[in-house]
């Protein structure tokens, strides 16, 4: 079931992720196959202080919106940078460990919607 206010997180995530010239920005709606988020939404960095820039900024401005979390993990590595906040997870990713991850192929049972969609 959808909720406006993943919907609405998930927007202002991929506006500051395409702020920071994010690539190849997915959005899946895992909403009807997983109890852990509505959506999740995949980015990828060209190099590790983008991907941490893309991290902060999507931080920033969902804060700004007041959604907050403390469950963020691999900023330090910035290869992989989860962010949870419970209705959307944002996977910030190093070109490499995207390919190797391949999220979109292990949540293929969510639906693919595109960011504009939203």
């Amino acid at each position: 079931m959808e909720n406006s206010k993943s919907k609405e997180m998930a927007k202002i995530a991929i506006e500051a992720l395409k702020d920071k010239k994010g690539e190849d920005i997915r959005v899946i709606d895992i909403s009807e196959v997983s109890v852990i988020a509505d959506y999740f939404i995949i980015v990828t960095g060209n190099n590790p202080m983008q991907v941490q820039a893309l991290a902060d900024n999507a931080e920033e401005k969902l804060a700004k919106a007041g959604y907050t979390t403390d469950k963020v993990e691999g900023f330090q590595g910035a290869s992989w940078i989860l962010m949870d906040y419970n209705d959307i997870i944002i996977h910030v990713f190093s070109k490499e460990d995207r390919l190797f991850y391949d999220l979109e192929r292990i949540w293929r049972d969510g639906r693919q919607i595109e960011p504009d969609e939203l």
